[in-house]
């Protein structure tokens, strides 16, 4: 019986919405048209009219301009100086000298910063004065050490 009842309630329901539907929209659009129409009859020559709509606009006597420069320049030191600096690493002073060499022995610029990521934790976990960041000759038998980080 339920069931019946909630059917019943659900197919006025649709019906009283059907009925508000085309009741309505017929005079929205009467309405819309109407309106359209009464635009175009007061058309006056100081005023544009757009598709049944007036417009004014007013001009500025200067337009404003944009101007710069462009410098085209490598990134690539700058990208590892920052990741070097966002982990507060001793090599960030080397991001330069990092890049240069990179390219001269035409290997990818991030590889030897994630190497000594991976070894040294960016030269912050090495051997006391061995400046070896990169694990080389680090072994039960002896560390190889260096003068600095780059000799």
């Amino acid at each position: 019986m339920k069931e019946v009842k909630e059917n019943s309630f659900s197919f006025w329901k649709n019906l009283i919405f059907a009925i508000v539907f085309f009741t309505v929209t017929p005079l929205a659009l009467g309405a819309s048209l109407y309106s359209l129409l009464s635009f175009n009859k007061n058309q006056t020559s100081s005023q544009t009219l757009i598709y049944g709509a007036k417009i004014y606009a007013s001009l500025p006597t200067d337009f404003p301009s944009v101007a710069g420069s462009v410098q085209v320049s490598d990134a690539r030191a700058e990208i590892i100086r920052q990741y070097l600096l966002r982990y507060k690493s001793p090599l960030t002073s080397y991001a330069d000298y990092i890049v240069k060499t990179a390219d001269e022995f035409n290997i990818d610029y991030r590889l030897t910063t994630a190497i000594a990521q991976q070894e040294s934790n960016l030269c912050k976990v090495i051997p006391l004065k061995t400046y070896n960041c990169w694990g080389w000759g680090i072994h039960s038998e002896g560390t190889l050490g260096f003068s600095s980080f780059w000799t």
